[in-house]
C-alpha cells in the first residue's frame, strides 16, 4: 500500500506542476499498445507524400541519373534512421514526448530552445504542404474552367482556401480526419503509380525514361552535388528524428518501435522516390524539360476528368499528412512554452499562422531553394540538437532519467534557473560551425555537411563540458 500511496503522491505532484498538462504527460503502461505494424504503417503514411517525390525529382532536375538519385535517397534514409532509433528509445522507455525528453539535457525551461527550433521547421513544412494543396486546387479549377488560368490571384486564393481548411481541422480536432489516415497513403501511391504508367507510355517504356544520363562529367562534379543532396535527404527526416518520442511513447516495447521503423522508413522512402525519379526523367523526354513538381505534371495529363480525380486524391492525402506530420509535434512544442496556457489546439493555430508567414512559395520556387536552402539549411540547427540529446541520454546519463523531476522546478534538471547553458552553448557551437560556410566560401563544405558537422561538434562539446563543468550524478536504479 505504501508504494501505491507513494506513486499516487508523485502523480499528484506532477499534475500540480506548471510544467504539466495532459498532452505532455507520460503515457501509462496500459496505453502503450503500438506494435511493429503500427510503426511500419506510420512511416508508410508519412513517407508517401509529395515532398518525398519532389526531393528525389529535384536530384534528377539537378543533373543526377536515376541510379545516382536512388542511391542518395536510400543512403540518406539509412543514415537518418540511426539518430531516429536512438532518440526513440527514451520515448518507449519512459512514455515521454520530445519536449519533456529535451528537459533532461537542456533544463526544464531550456528545453524550449530545441522545441521551438524544431517547431519552426514544422511550421515551414506545414506551409509547404499547404502550398502544394493550394496548387492542386488551382490545377483542378483550371482543368474545369481553363479561363481561371488567366486570373493572376488564382493560386494565392487557392492556397488561402486550403490553409483555412487545415485550420478548420485543427479547430475541430485531429479526430475529424482519423478516417482518412488509413487511405491517404494508398491514394498517393495510386497517384504515383498512375503517373509512372502514364510516363512509361508517353516516353516509350522504362528503357528510354531511365536512359537519361547524368550531366556530371567527372566524379568531382557529381560529388559536389551529391553531398548537399545527401544532407538534404537526412535533413528531410531530421525533424522527426528529434520528435520521434512523440510517437514511440505509445510503444508496447523497444523491439516494436525499432523493427517497425527499420522496416517502414528506408523501404518506403526509396520506393516512392523511385516514382519521382522515373517520372521526372520521363518529363525530359516528353516535355523537353525536367518537371520536378508532380502537380505540374498532373495538370498536363490532358483529360480534365483525370486531372480532377488526381487532384481530389492528392488533396485528401495532403490534408491528412499535413495534420499528422506537421501539426502534432509543433503543437506540443508550443504547448511546452506554457503548458497551463497553451493547449494542443492553440499550438496548432500558432503553427498554421507561422507556416503562412514563412512564405512557402519561395521555398518551392526551384529544386535548388528546396534542397540546398530549406532542407540543408535547417539541418544545421537540428543536427546539433540531436548531438546534445543523444550524448546526454546515452553517454552522460546511461539511459537513466527521473521522470517526476522532468515535470518539476528545482529538481535535478533545474540546472541554472531552468537552463542548462552547457547544452545551449553546444547547440550554438554546432550550428555556428555548420553555417560558417555561408559566410566564408572556402569553408562551404561545412555547410554542405550541415547536419553531420553540427551533430559531431555539439556531441563532442557537450560531452567535454558536461564532464568538466557540470558532472551528472546518476539517479539510483
Amino acid at each position: 500500500m505504501s508504494e501505491i500511496h507513494s506513486a499516487a503522491l508523485r502523480a499528484e505532484t506532477i499534475q500540480n506542476s506548471s510544467l504539466y498538462n495532459k498532452d505532455l504527460a507520460p503515457v501509462p503502461g496500459e496505453r502503450r499498445v503500438w506494435r511493429t505494424y503500427n510503426y511500419a504503417a506510420l512511416w508508410i503514411s508519412m513517407s508517401v507524400n509529395i515532398p518525398t517525390y519532389m526531393l528525389a525529382s529535384g536530384m534528377i532536375a539537378g543533373g543526377m541519373n536515376w541510379r545516382q538519385a536512388l542511391f542518395t535517397v536510400f543512403l540518406g534514409n539509412v543514415l537518418v534512421l540511426i539518430p531516429m532509433l536512438l532518440n526513440a528509445h527514451a520515448g518507449a522507455q519512459y512514455g515521454i514526448p520530445f519536449p519533456v525528453f529535451a528537459r533532461a539535457s537542456f533544463g526544464v525551461l531550456g528545453a524550449n530552445v530545441p522545441a521551438i527550433l524544431r517547431a519552426l521547421v514544422a511550421c515551414g513544412w506545414f506551409g509547404i504542404q499547404t502550398w502544394i494543396g493550394g496548387e492542386a486546387i488551382n490545377a483542378m479549377i483550371v482543368a474545369l474552367a481553363p479561363s481561371w488560368a488567366r486570373f493572376s490571384f488564382g493560386p494565392a486564393m487557392c492556397f488561402v482556401f486550403f490553409w483555412l481548411l487545415n485550420v478548420l481541422v485543427i479547430l475541430r480536432g485531429i479526430e475529424t480526419i482519423r478516417f482518412l489516415q488509413g487511405i491517404s497513403a494508398p491514394f498517393l501511391l495510386l497517384i504515383g503509380l498512375a503517373l509512372l504508367l502514364w510516363a512509361r507510355s508517353k516516353a516509350g517504356g522504362f528503357g528510354p525514361m531511365l536512359a537519361t544520363p547524368s550531366k556530371f562529367q567527372t566524379f568531382g562534379e557529381f560529388f559536389r552535388f551529391f553531398i548537399p543532396s545527401l544532407t538534404g535527404v537526412v535533413g528531410f527526416w531530421a525533424t522527426v528524428s528529434l520528435n520521434i518520442p512523440d510517437f514511440t511513447r505509445y510503444a508496447r516495447g523497444q523491439r516494436d518501435q525499432i523493427v517497425g521503423q527499420a522496416l517502414g522508413l528506408p523501404a518506403t522512402m526509396t520506393f516512392y522516390s523511385f516514382i519521382g525519379i522515373a517520372v521526372t526523367s520521363a518529363t525530359m523526354i516528353i516535355f523537353g524539360q525536367a518537371l520536378w513538381d508532380p502537380v505540374a505534371v498532373l495538370s498536363r495529363l490532358g483529360n480534365p476528368f483525370a486531372v480532377v480525380l488526381a487532384m481530389i486524391a492528392l488533396l485528401m492525402a495532403t490534408l491528412n499528412v499535413n495534420v499528422a506530420a506537421n501539426v502534432v509535434s509543433p503543437a506540443n512544442d508550443f504547448s511546452n512554452l506554457s503548458p497551463r496556457r497553451i493547449s494542443f489546439r492553440t499550438g496548432g493555430l500558432i503553427t498554421a499562422v507561422v507556416g503562412l508567414l514563412m512564405q512557402p512559395w519561395k521555398l518551392l520556387a526551384s529544386y535548388g531553394s528546396y534542397i540546398f536552402i530549406w532542407l540543408v539549411g535547417y539541418s544545421g540547427f537540428l543536427g546539433p540538437i540531436a548531438g546534445v540529446l543523444i550524448c546526454d541520454y546515452f553517454v552522460v546519463r546511461k539511459k537513466l532519467l527521473v521522470v517526476e523531476d522532468l515535470y518539476q522546478r528545482n529538481s535535478v534538471y533545474e540546472y541554472s534557473r531552468g537552463f542548462n547553458w552547457t547544452a545551449v552553448a553546444a547547440l550554438a557551437a554546432g550550428a555556428a560551425v555548420a553555417f560558417v560556410g555561408l559566410v566564408f566560401p572556402p569553408l562551404r563544405v561545412l555547410y554542405n555537411y550541415a547536419w553531420f558537422v553540427g551533430f559531431l561538434v555539439s556531441f563532442l562539446i557537450y560531452f567535454a563540458l558536461m564532464n568538466r563543468v557540470a558532472p551528472v550524478t546518476q539517479p539510483a536504479g
